[in-house]
């Protein structure tokens, strides 16, 4: 005869650790799937309701996973997902970089995805009710899964941060949620929903024994309404700004054949409509001056000249020369030949720009790494220039990426944003078109508007609302004059974005860490608990 539960005497023994939902023979093609998948919800197709099943997906094939098979895994998702993303790297360099690039940010997912089995695990132990799965798990996990976007976007050499779940909603309806919370948070509810409708699923054949089971079942659905029904936060309107940008196509690539000065005569010819018309600034993109124009008399006299024609400083970009130190610069040049304010690129790209520990790396790939002769020093300045009055925040190529630059120039009083970018060495790719989505999401992010300007395009001025206001095409020569929105006041995003990301990712493994001590102990309690006497096991 059995004994009778007992609710005053000895506690229930801990749930056991929940068995995977695929064997690994089902869960590693899937997780190949979830990669290519997500690919999809990235420019050009650009199908961002995909991210959606994809983390679903992913999701699904860690469940009840153990350590070696979560790292098997996470790194078939990897490297599905950035093979694929990442392979504009390979347009010139070849397969080294593509490889080597991928397979980091494939390794890096795959440990990741470990803290996220181990909370699949986990959690249903420590909270096993309605909450604990359709909540507390789904938390666990969406953090975790967006600890994993920060340390990647971070680590190692300043990290790689594209590929974020947040950045693929751009065009979706919850974009408008990253005024609020940022990017990582936008990933962190994303990841959300889905971790909280896989539970629903699973709690389904039980749900009879559970009294919250129709608000648990809800709350996916009501997470999302949320995201859907959440305006972008608003910001003051402080007038408008008339910009020239110019978008030359000349021969910018690092091994494109060209004369000396080819670049900026091709910028030169795509700026002569614009002499005579009325501007506040003339803007050139990244790399649009192929000479030091602080050390070039004639270079200094050219753009010295313009200015004086059009009547306006220009907003230029080139590699200048402080001593011995290269700085990928912004600057503001005006008629009398001085330069009004300079911005050194904070992010230079590692093995694009500079070599990290080039002794240790060129061994490896001697021919490739001998190819970048220079090593552009990280700036410091704060992204802000004054032009005439109005304070413009800058970002310069892949800085767009890095969440600190835009917030920074932000919180420094920016009213408008200009990024300057040169995607001649992506020519053919669809990288153009993903930093542009990043472009887009800052400006949805800090509630400015955007010029973001290429020497080869795609170029667009970009509302504060991240719609478009004005565009030239990839692969063309041309010019935007636009009144472009000025903005003042800070979103939270910008307010509370870095404490979002320390709640969010390191909170998130604090948490993991407490509910394994809790099951450890736990389990240390069952094994030393006797078996009370006459009980039938």
């Amino acid at each position: 005869m059995s004994a009778a539960p007992s609710h005053g005497g000895r506690a229930a023994a801990p749930a056991a650790a929940p068995e995977p939902l695929l064997r690994l023979a089902f869960a590693a093609p899937l997780a190949v799937v979830a990669g290519l998948l997500l690919v999809t919800a990235y420019p050009a197709l650009a199908w961002w309701p995909m991210a959606l099943p994809a983390v679903v997906l992913t999701l699904i094939t860690l469940v009840g996973r153990r350590f070696w098979s979560a790292v098997l895994v996470g790194f078939l998702f990897g490297a599905a997902f950035f093979s694929v993303n990442l392979l504009f790297t390979a347009r010139y360099l070849g397969f080294v970089p593509w490889a080597a690039l991928s397979v980091l940010e494939s390794l890096l997912t795959a440990v990741f995805a470990v803290p996220i089995a181990l909370a699949y695990r986990w959690m249903p132990r420590v909270a096993p009710g309605v909450v604990g799965r359709v909540v507390a798990l789904p938390a666990l996990v969406a953090g975790l899964w967006t600890l994993r976007e920060q340390v990647v976007g971070s680590w190692p050499y300043g990290g790689f941060p594209w590929g974020r779940i947040g950045v693929s909603q751009v065009n979706g309806p919850f974009a408008e949620v990253a005024s609020w919370v940022g990017m990582s948070g936008l990933s962190f509810l994303v990841v959300l929903v889905c971790a909280a409708a896989i539970e629903v699923v699973r709690l389904r054949p039980t749900r009879g024994r559970h009294r919250g089971r129709h608000l648990g079942a809800a709350a996916p659905a009501l997470v999302a309404l949320a995201l859907v029904a959440v305006p972008q936060f608003p910001t003051t309107d402080a007038g408008s700004i008339r910009v020239g940008a110019v978008q030359g196509n000349g021969p910018a690539g690092y091994f494109d054949q060209r004369a000396r000065g080819a670049v900026l005569n091709a910028q030169l010819a795509a700026s002569a409509p614009l002499l005579g018309q009325d501007m506040d600034v003339l803007l050139w993109p990244e790399g649009g001056v192929d000479s030091d124009p602080t050390a070039n008399k004639e270079t200094s006299r050219v753009l010295r000249e313009l200015s004086r024609r059009v009547d306006a400083p220009l907003l230029v970009s080139a590699v200048t020369a402080r001593g011995s130190e290269l700085f990928n610069s912004s600057l503001l040049w005006t008629a009398d030949g001085q330069v009004g304010a300079t911005y050194d690129k904070r992010h230079p790209v590692p093995f694009g720009e500079y070599v990290p520990d080039r002794a240790f790396w060129e061994p490896f790939a001697p021919d490739l790494i001998g190819l970048i002769g220079r090593e552009y020093t990280p700036g410091t300045a704060a992204p802000l220039i004054d032009v005439n009055g109005v304070d413009v925040g800058l970002a310069i190529c892949f800085d767009v990426i890095y969440d600190d630059v835009v917030w920074d120039g932000a919180r420094e009083g920016a009213e408008v944003f200009m990024f300057q970018t040169n995607n001649a060495d992506f020519r053919g790719t669809d990288e153009n078109l993903q930093q542009l989505a990043f472009a887009q999401m800052r400006a949805i992010e800090t509630g400015r508007a955007v010029v973001n300007l290429s020497t080869v395009g795609t170029s667009q001025v970009i509302a504060p609302d991240g719609s478009t206001l004005d565009a030239l095409p990839i692969d063309t020569a041309g010019h935007m004059l636009t009144d472009v929105p000025l903005r003042t006041g800070l979103t939270p995003a910008v307010i509370i974005g870095p404490a979002v990301k320390i709640v969010l990712g390191w909170g998130s493994l604090a948490a993991l860490l407490f509910a394994g001590v809790v099951v450890g102990a736990r389990a240390r309690g069952t094994r030393k608990t006797p078996t009370p006497e006459g009980a039938d096991v």
